[in-house]
């Protein structure tokens, strides 16, 4: 150490500085090679459908990635009425090895012309003996249960009110 705090070694960079350089070489050459990095490949284009009259882009996981007890909630399941003005549309795009699903919930009119409202629910939902379930954030409660070929799907309003819909699987 020379007597003005220098080093040798340093260059005429005082010890207490050299930290610092170091670190900011260091970001240098990890900014250089994240620069320097090839492209990623460009992200496939989600599939999109009208479901209840809306559009909606969703993103099914392959199916190995599943766990084979879960797939068979896997995919865009649609065409289904709660009653003659309401029409619904699930899709599961994701089951994880807990049963955690990852939904979309579409509702809507059955008819264009209808004047009721609909809407798009992105949330989770969870598997548990053989059934999907979730909730949305006004209280009605959704269960789907596999039938022969469809889902059966069950709505319960927060006043109580049941309704039952079969859900058939969207291609």
């Amino acid at each position: 150490m020379t007597p003005d705090g220098f080093s040798a070694s340093t260059a005429g960079v005082p010890a207490r500085l050299m930290h610092p350089a170091l670190a900011l070489a260091c970001l240098i050459v990890l900014t250089t090679v994240a620069v320097a990095q090839p492209p990623q490949p460009p992200a496939q284009p989600q599939p999109s459908r009208v479901f209840c009259e809306q559009s909606v882009a969703y993103r099914i996981s392959d199916p190995a990635t599943v766990p084979e007890r879960y797939r068979g909630f896997l995919g865009a399941w649609s065409d289904a009425a709660w009653n003659a003005n309401i029409c619904a549309a699930l899709i599961v795009e994701n089951v994880d090895t807990d049963g955690t699903a990852s939904v979309i919930y579409v509702y809507g009119p059955l008819e264009s012309s209808a004047r009721i409202g609909g809407g798009t629910l992105h949330g989770a939902g969870i598997i548990r003996d053989g059934e999907l379930r979730f909730q949305n954030s006004d209280g009605t409660q959704f269960a789907f249960r596999p039938g022969i070929a469809d889902l059966i799907g069950r709505m319960t309003t927060p006043n109580g009110q049941p309704y039952e819909a079969a859900f058939k699987k969207t291609l």
